[in-house]
């Protein structure tokens, strides 16, 4: 079956580009029959060093909770402040 594409719009900004899209289906102007699976393989999410001062009693209790799940005390601190970000 071969569907006719719309053609893409022209826009005069990057903004105007985004505004459209992000309100209408890019559906009618893409052809994916011939598309393929993009593989990133060392894309890697983007992360900030930062400095936190912490009890030393409270650093110690989290070592101790990572040492029991057989895993760093960084991700373990990780993994617990993206669960309660996501109970908000």
């Amino acid at each position: 079956m071969n569907k006719r594409l719309e053609a893409i719009p022209r826009f005069e900004t990057e903004a105007q580009e985004r505004e459209c899209w992000a309100s209408h289906d890019s559906s009618p102007h893409l052809d994916g029959s011939h598309a393929t699976r993009a593989v990133l393989p060392n894309l890697k999410p983007t992360t900030k060093t930062i400095s936190l001062r912490l009890p030393q009693h409270l650093l110690e209790s989290l070592k101790v909770a990572a040492h029991a799940r057989d895993v760093p005390y960084q991700s373990l601190i990780k993994v617990w402040l993206q669960e309660k970000l996501q109970e908000q």
